[in-house]
């Protein structure tokens, strides 16, 4: 398998953990078809879908890193 085709498993399975598990962050995210190139063979490089991958692994932590946050202050009450 070549890199972007692993590039473009880890994004799928990034957004659909996103989608069932985060529902919370997952429609913030631009993901409709009308983002969506209009070009049958859109070409999109290796770093634009290493830096998406990144923008979403930073989304995740962020989040998470909230979520932990703000049960250690309901703990704290």
């Amino acid at each position: 398998m070549n890199e972007r085709n692993t590039l473009l498993d880890e994004i799928s399975d990034l957004l659909g953990t996103l989608e069932s598990q985060y529902p919370e962050i997952y429609h913030f995210l631009d993901e409709n078809p009308i983002t969506l190139p209009i070009k049958t063979h859109p070409e999109v490089g290796k770093k634009a879908m290493e830096e998406y991958l990144q923008s979403l692994r930073t989304l995740l932590q962020h989040h998470l890193k909230t979520l932990k946050n703000k049960s250690n202050e309901k703990e704290k009450v």
